[in-house]
């Protein structure tokens, strides 16, 4: 398979509705401050969070703290924060070149925490995250086929090609759909996130409050630095005044840090055709291991596993594996744990039979792809999440 440049029908993303390379992202004015080393481990254990992920340096007592039950990768009593959300880089939508189809990872990106994308890199072939966005003015319209796209020249635009619908309002609120997933930006730090393939939903309302739920688990965090968790394993209500219950049991906790705004749409600007050059697959750390651990969770043997499926029958000749962190602990710390998660998943894919030529390397905290403080200097436990994570890169071949 040879690389191939993007097509772009007709200018249809001249527009690209300024989304490529654009996060929306939740938890950016998150108040709390930092609480946790990253290369500390956690004694908690119990129900994983699907895609929401933070720390907490909450210390508990009594039977809670006895039991050790908690949430997977928390202290008891640590409620995980309301996720982040974004919408996917419209400049690598229309065509993928890399060496997977929706079908062929339909296995593993049936969890929260696993995401499949298009990868950019840079002129030395090397993954990058995000993308760049070229200025254009003026007005105009335009379509091919299904695809039809207009910009009004304010900033404000549509675009539609039979499955990905799109109105950006130009103020900085508009709706992103695409059958499955489903977006709403308000434009005043409010907004919803529905995938209605996963059941996953996230509502913010920009006050610091917002709920997530995806299948049995559930968030609550009402903004005032109180909140709730409930899963099939552990119930968990914080009162916001240093203690919670976990289970009936009472416990020591920190006041639940508020959930961030949602970010902007863009204004439309004009933007350049883009190159894939493979395919990247993104597993966050709760996926695959406790707190500060490089040790695999008994859970991530059916993620793996489905994983090592998925390279094998694709056949890709060369596969790089990359661990990577957030900025809490020392940058020594960071950059080993990275290597020895990234080592512990290629060991995993090389047992479970891929026989492709695995690199693994870690880049500690120097590749992050969301803040891990806010602009005031608190802490952002939603973008450190994600910046915690392991990906699977998979050159174009």
């Amino acid at each position: 398979m040879t690389k191939a440049l993007i097509s772009l029908p007709s200018l249809a993303l001249v527009t690209a509705l300024a989304l490529s390379g654009c996060s929306l992202t939740i938890g950016g004015d998150s108040s709390s401050q930092p609480q946790s080393q990253e290369a500390q481990t956690s004694s908690g254990s119990g129900s994983a969070a699907g895609s929401a992920k933070g720390t907490s340096s909450a210390r508990a007592t009594g039977t809670a703290a006895a039991t050790g039950k908690a949430v997977a990768g928390y202290e008891p009593g640590q409620i995980p924060p309301i996720p982040m959300f974004e919408l996917p880089d419209l400049s690598l939508l229309t065509q993928s070149t890399g060496a997977f189809t929706p079908d062929l990872t339909r296995t593993i990106t049936s969890q929260p925490g696993v995401t499949v994308r298009p990868a950019r890199c840079d002129a030395s072939g090397s993954l990058v995250s995000g993308s760049t966005v070229l200025g254009g003015d003026g007005s105009m319209s335009t379509s091919s086929g299904a695809t039809s796209v207009t910009n009004n020249g304010d900033g404000s635009g549509t675009y539609s090609d039979g499955k990905v619908s799109i109105v950006n309002n130009g103020d900085g609120s508009g709706t992103y759909s695409d059958g499955k997933v489903s977006i709403v930006v308000n434009g005043d730090g409010s907004g919803t996130y529905t995938d209605s393939a996963t059941g996953e939903s996230i509502v913010i309302n920009g006050d610091g409050s917002g709920t997530y739920s995806h299948g049995k688990i559930s968030i609550v965090n009402n903004g005032d630095g109180s909140g709730t968790y409930s899963d099939d394993k552990v119930s968990i209500v914080n009162d916001g005044t240093g203690s919670a219950t976990v289970d009936g049991a009472t416990v020591s906790a920190k006041p639940v840090p508020k959930a961030g705004k949602v970010g902007t749409f863009p204004s439309i600007d004009a933007a350049k055709p883009v190159q894939s050059c493979g395919t990247v697959i993104t597993l966050e750390d709760s996926v695959l291991f406790d707190f500060g651990s490089s040790g695999l969770r008994s859970e991530a043997s059916t993620t793996l596993s489905n994983l090592a499926t998925v390279l094998k029958d694709s056949k890709a000749p060369k596969v790089q594996v990359q661990g990577h962190t957030d900025s809490i602990s020392d940058d020594a710390s960071n950059q080993t744990l990275s290597e020895q998660r990234a080592k512990a998943v290629t060991d995993a894919l090389t047992s479970n039979g891929v026989t492709a030529t695995i690199e693994s390397v870690g880049y500690g905290e120097t590749r992050p792809v969301a803040p891990n403080e806010n602009s005031d200097g608190s802490d952002n436990p939603a973008g450190r999440r994600l910046n915690r994570r392991v990906e699977i890169f998979v050159p174009t071949f």
